[in-house]
């Protein structure tokens, strides 16, 4: 007997992931910046902020690559780097740096990508307000979901991520 989906002649395969309803469910319409509004709460796993310096902030990415996905954020909303002054564009480097060293130490990481897409046309995903990925990388851990599935799968909770990336910055 054939498979419910290919009597649809549906090439696409389905992942079931029940847990992923509450997310669904609370999703609404977000006026504003996501990340000005971010900042705007205070910390916790409401905003997923880690840590917070003078004129920038270090928040998870609530739609991870991989487990450990971290952002560096100016608090001024602006579009691009040239636009914020010297001290916030060093204090994001210092904190993306800071990023990789904890992301290191507490998920043995081997390997990073960082990276800052400016623009739609290079894909950024929040227009208007720049900010740095750090995404953790393992030997291996391109695998055929990501690859063939189009899915992600990630190891660890984002509750959990959150409160072991703030432990870290806590020490």
């Amino acid at each position: 007997m054939l498979h419910p989906l290919y009597l649809f002649d549906n090439p696409m395969k389905q992942l079931w992931s029940p847990w992923r309803m509450k997310y669904i469910e609370k999703h609404e319409k977000v006026e504003g910046c996501v990340f000005c509004n971010a900042q705007a709460k205070a910390d916790g796993f409401e905003n997923l902020i880690a840590c917070r310096e003078k004129n920038a902030y270090v928040i998870l990415n609530r739609y991870p690559y991989t487990s450990g996905h971290l952002m560096v954020i100016p608090f001024e909303h602006v579009s691009n780097l040239e636009a914020l002054n010297p001290e916030t564009r060093a204090e994001m480097m210092e904190l993306t740096s800071r990023c990789t060293s904890l992301l290191r130490e507490a998920y043995k990481t081997e390997s990073f990508n960082v990276g800052i897409n400016i623009g739609e046309a290079a894909g950024a995903g929040v227009l208007g307000h720049v900010h740095i990925h750090i995404v953790p990388r393992w030997a291996g851990d391109t695998n055929f979901m990501s690859t063939l599935g189009e899915t992600r799968v990630l190891p660890e909770a984002l509750e959990n991520t959150y409160r072991r990336v703030r432990a870290e910055f806590e020490k």
